[in-house]
């Protein structure tokens, strides 16, 4: 489970939360990513201007209430005139009323890699709340490379099937190599494919489509809710175009500044906090199946599960797909991104202990986004694609995963070592990183409000704080609880907040926490 700076919002197991899936195994391959935004040259004006310019033609998409378009922007902005373009796929939900329409509110769920339209059309353009909904247009976009926008394509179903299976914990030099030459062929899978818009997936490029978004849209500001890695999308829109920004909530933040070692392993401890969380609700359970005691005490028994799955995987139901300990990890790590999947984790540990894995790889398969049929959505591929070009890899070879593997245990004892060896995926990319760790200010920006959950597993609050700090306008709210993000997620403090800032404009009062 390769979550290493994963962030996303948009699994079937927590619906409504912005996920931000991390170094999970050596299955998936993402990362969290950091940001390139001003030290790429800026596009020209005039070659841009028939993209500002372009009208929309919406159509019905088969989502009653919903209408769709496809946006033209250009494949390299860098190069503009060139006549080559990248689809980019938008819906949107005209506001309901009553009241003065304000304009429109694009969101995003996260990833990289996560569907923005599949989030609207499934949960935001029906869920977000009422008053919301009737100000504005609730619009939303597949980023360049996911799903419907020119998507990035790495690897076939059974080649995915192969490949979240591998062994994230090598014991010896033969697992190494094997793990190394998943990675590799992941990397070559994803050149072979989509060699066209790979280099051209940046979260800068994302933001820069952005920005014609709103042009076309008709929207003098930018109006935006974006959650984990979304928080790293709107940050860097607002630090390439402050004088363009509206009201924008950033939920579950990343902290761009952060290099990604530093990155992977902040979220190692993240998960690692979530897992304390659960460990203890979990031995005051008579269904525990970790049994009680400390979350010290039920973390071990959770690794030395792991461990007996490393050597003898338990059927699942799929001949070809046994639950060993990469997909074992990756459903428990699943299920820690919401505190209300909690028992559904408890009852799929006690079916595998009892030899039964079908619901635990269920819960990898959600992460993973893989259908009954067998295929995957390409929230891995993109997402290693745009982690891979925001900034440099975390590591530079399997030497370097060594020295640092003492730090990531300290940070988790159950999930350390596989969350550092998911680190290594980039270390392979075809396409070198164009973006770096950076403080983004946003200098002149309108109020901006950063979100922080004290307990969130894939986004440490730490993040939301220094986001909020370095943003020159950014005010933090905190919302002490679990899981990650915090937005429509039960506390009337946290939505009330927010509600207020997008139908007033009012942000929160610095200090505010929930």
């Amino acid at each position: 489970m390769d979550t290493s700076r994963l962030l996303r919002t948009t699994g079937t197991v927590i619906a409504a939360a912005g996920l931000l899936l991390t170094g999970c195994t050596a299955g998936g391959s993402g990362k969290l990513q950091t940001a390139a935004s001003s030290a790429r040259p800026s596009p020209d004006p005039a070659a841009l201007r028939p993209y500002y310019e372009q009208k929309l033609t919406w159509r019905d998409c088969g989502a009653p209430g919903f209408q769709c378009s496809t946006m033209k922007a250009p494949l390299d902005y860098a190069n503009p005139g060139s006549g080559e373009d990248v689809d980019i796929a938008v819906s949107r939900r005209a506001a309901t009323g009553p009241g003065k329409k304000i304009g429109s509110l694009v969101v995003n769920p996260g990833g990289p890699g996560g569907s923005g339209i599949g989030y609207l059309q499934a949960y935001a353009g029906i869920g977000y709340p009422a008053p919301v909904r009737a100000r504005y247009d609730m619009v939303s976009f597949d980023p360049r490379g996911v799903q419907r926008s020119s998507p990035v394509e790495c690897l076939s179903g059974p080649e995915m099937d192969k490949y979240t299976q591998v062994d994230q914990t090598p014991d010896d030099a033969a697992e190494r190599a094997e793990l190394v030459t998943a990675f590799k062929q992941f990397a070559a899978g994803c050149k072979t494919r989509s060699q066209r818009v790979l280099p051209h997936v940046s979260t800068v490029d994302a933001a820069r489509d952005m920005d014609l978004l709103r042009a076309v849209l008709g929207d003098e500001k930018l109006h935006y809710v974006g959650a984990s890695y979304g928080t790293f999308l709107g940050a860097t829109y607002a630090d390439l175009f402050p004088g363009r920004v509206g009201r924008l909530v950033l939920d579950g933040a990343m902290d761009p500044a952060s290099p990604s070692l530093d990155l992977n392993r902040d979220q190692t401890a993240g998960f690692e906090t979530a897992f304390t969380s659960f460990a203890k609700d979990c031995a005051k359970q008579p269904d525990c199946p970790l049994g009680q005691g400390s979350p010290e005490e039920v973390g071990a028994r959770l690794k030395d599960f792991f461990r007996k799955l490393d050597a003898q995987p338990v059927p699942s139901g799929d001949p070809a797909r046994p639950l060993g300990e990469s997909l074992a990890t990756t459903g428990v790590i699943a299920a820690l991104y919401d505190e209300s999947a909690w028992p559904q984790l408890r009852e799929a540990l006690e079916a595998a202990m009892n030899g039964d894995g079908a619901m635990l790889l269920g819960l990898a398969d959600s992460y993973y986004e893989r259908g009954a049929d067998g295929k995957y959505a390409n929230l891995m591929f993109a997402n290693a694609a745009v982690n891979c070009l925001d900034q440099p890899p975390a590591f530079n070879g399997p030497e370097a995963v060594d020295t640092a593997l003492p730090s990531f245990e300290k940070a988790s004892p159950v999930f350390g070592a596989g969350l550092a060896w998911a680190a290594l995926n980039c270390a392979y990319w075809p396409v070198k990183a164009t973006g770096t760790a950076k403080e983004l200010t946003a200098k002149g920006a309108a109020p901006i409000v950063v979100v922080g959950t004290t307990r969130d597993p894939a986004t440490p609050y730490k993040w939301a704080q220094a986001l909020a700090g370095q943003l020159d306008s950014g005010t933090l709210l905190t919302y002490d609880g679990d899981g990650h993000t915090a937005y429509g997620r039960g506390s009337d403090c946290v939505d009330g907040a927010i509600n207020r800032y997008l139908l007033e404009g009012t942000p929160p009062k610095p200090g505010t926490k929930c």
